[in-house]
């Protein structure tokens, strides 16, 4: 299978890189379908997906049977600021692959958040629900989602979460950093969702492509807590005390950072399309963040 990962240098596309290549994931092997698979890897300094000239020619020299786009603009606050560039990241770019996609007959995967839905409801949403994001990240990925499908039929639009992975910045890195040099933090506990491993989600992206069960995903790991919570577990499992966390109110964490992008109270996902189809092999988030952390000081980069 001749396949593509945008966005290579990134958490996830580096974990992708690492499954492809090794033929292994933390959940177990990849499907043997995929281990002899011909796999290119870019990044936007050598294809730009929000020049749809740029697409054209590239794909006018390669053809694929399936593109994984990990390349986004996910900077929440950033995007409130350059919310034009953000559209034109999270929304265009992906919109022009899933064309050229669709010139060829590849499938084409694009990954997308929880943050699409406005979090005003307790409870897990799962696909059907329906969306209105309250941020410039999630309008965003939104408008990429609804783009992608009309562009290529053969789509999977894979919503996830709370998503860390051992190459690259992301919040797991950052509380380890901060109980180091602060020793202690604050962290919002009115906000609820679910961490996702990087290598959980790059397992079942493999496995969708092998499928022709297009359509909107939720893909993250099992279990749902707040963020305060997901950080005493990141640092009681680095050997700290959890008593270094403090909790806040959203309320409380928006009036020392005014310039903060909202963000959803209640955006825990069910990954309930998974389940009626490749079936949902998602690991408990407690387990896959341990892991983590035990591999962490060996393949962190």
């Amino acid at each position: 299978m001749r396949i593509l990962v945008t966005g290579c240098k990134g958490q996830l596309g580096n974990e992708l890189r690492r499954l492809l290549e090794t033929g292994e994931a933390e959940i177990g092997p990849i499907p043997a379908e995929l281990r002899d698979s011909e796999a290119t890897y870019i990044d936007v300094d050598e294809l730009d997906i929000t020049d749809p000239d740029a697409v054209d020619a590239f794909f006018g020299a390669h053809t694929f049977d399936a593109v994984i786009n990990c390349a986004a603009m996910t900077n929440v606050d950033g995007c409130e600021k350059v919310e034009d560039l953000a559209f034109k990241v999270n929304a265009l770019g992906p919109e022009n692959l899933a064309r050229a996609c669709a010139t060829q007959g590849a499938k084409f995967v694009q990954v997308s958040t929880d943050y699409v839905f406005p979090g005003n409801e307790p409870g897990e949403r799962v696909e059907e629900d329906p969306t209105g994001p309250i941020s410039a990240y999630g309008r965003t990925k939104l408008a990429g989602e609804h783009l992608v499908l009309e562009a290529n039929p053969r789509s999977f639009v894979v919503r996830t979460a709370w998503l860390y992975g051992y190459v690259g910045r992301n919040f797991v890195k950052t509380m380890l950093r901060l109980a180091r040099e602060l020793g202690g933090m604050t962290v919002v506990d009115d906000q609820i969702g679910n961490p996702t491993s990087a290598n959980d989600l790059a397992y079942e992206l493999l496995k969708l492509i092998l499928t022709d069960e297009y359509g909107i995903y939720h893909c993250t790991n099992e279990g749902i807590t707040s963020w305060a919570q997901f950080t005493k577990a990141i640092v009681e499992g680095a050997g700290y005390d959890p008593g270094i966390v403090t909790p806040c109110t959203s309320d409380e964490y928006a009036a020392a950072h005014p310039d903060a992008a909202r963000r959803p109270l209640f955006s825990a996902l069910r990954n309930a399309h998974l389940e009626r189809t490749i079936g949902n092999e998602m690991r408990p988030w407690q387990e896959a963040l341990a892991t983590y952390l035990n591999n962490l000081p060996e393949l962190e980069g």
